[in-house]
Parts: structure tokens; sequence; C-alpha cells
């Protein structure tokens, strides 16, 4: 929608705007107001086009998702530094598919931005180590495998590297 500081920038005016109809007694419009202002906020935080992007991914529809990603112009200046990381996963996501020495670009590039949460690291290392897997670097998949088994708290990932140690025995 509109680049970061442009969101805050609104949210201030808006928050002026919530004070003022505070000083004039109008108390729920100030607080409607006020909500208006924290969804800005709020969309500085989380970027709708990420989530767009999330929730096309999550119906398994991967060219809504690429189509919504698309919709990001410039990452660097329209992101905070979590959410690049996030667009950069989901990047690595849906080129994973297609092309795997950019899609690992993509991955390694979303873990040093940073994830916010330890199973979206451990997808991505998971990830990663499918790649490294693919392409015969053996040591690599194992110490990514390593990782993410710290990172899956829940077991989550259990069948998935499952697979992976069953595919790198043959290799």
């Amino acid at each position: 929608m509109y680049n970061k500081k442009i969101k805050l920038a609104l949210a201030t005016i808006i928050t002026i705007w919530a004070v003022y109809e505070f000083s004039q007694v109008h108390i729920w419009s100030g607080i409607l107001i006020l909500v208006l202002a924290g969804l800005f906020v709020l969309l500085y935080f989380k970027n709708e086009f990420i989530l767009m992007s999330f929730l096309r991914m999550r119906k398994q529809d991967f060219t809504g998702a690429t189509k919504w990603l698309n919709k990001i112009k410039n990452p660097e200046a329209a992101l905070v530094t979590k959410q690049q990381g996030y667009y950069n996963f989901l990047r690595g996501v849906m080129v994973s598919q297609t092309n795997l020495t950019q899609a690992e670009k993509f991955f390694k590039k979303a873990l040093k931005l940073g994830l916010a949460m330890n199973h979206d690291v451990g997808m991505a290392k998971l990830q990663l180590a499918g790649i490294a897997m693919t392409k015969r670097r053996k040591r690599e998949a194992q110490m990514l495998l390593a990782e993410v088994k710290k990172l899956d708290k829940h077991g989550m990932f259990k069948d998935q590297m499952a697979q992976l140690k069953q595919q790198m025995k043959r290799i």
C-alpha cells in the first residue's frame, strides 16, 4: 500500500486528530479514530501484501501469492527488516519449485535478515537442507538438519526430517 514512512506519518496525523476529538469531548469519535491510527501502526509492522501472500499460500494458491508479492516494488525501502526476511522467505518458497539456486539465495537472505518465529527459521533451514541434499552437499545438509532438530520444539518437522535422512542414505 504505502511506504513505511508514510504509514507512520498517517498514524501520527490521525492520532493528532483523535486528540483534537477528545479535546472537543467527542469521546467515541476519538476512540474510533485511535483505532484507525492503530491500524496504520499495525500495517507498519505487518505488511499487508505479505499477509495476503501468506493467506494465498495457505490455500495452496502459489500464483496468487506471487502476484501479491510482486506488488512490493522496492522491499528495502518499503519494509522493516523482519518483513524483508519474510519477503525473502516467501520468495524462496515460490521460487523453490522452479529454480533451486535462486531459492537458496532467498532462504539464506531471509535467515540473515531474521525471521520472528522459530518454526519459520526451522522451515527455512529445512528447505536449505533439502536444496543442499539435491546439490550433493551432504555435510551441509546434515548440519542444517541438526539445527532444525534443535529448533523443532513441537515435532512439526519430524516427517520431513525423516524423509531427508532416508534420502541422504542413498547419497
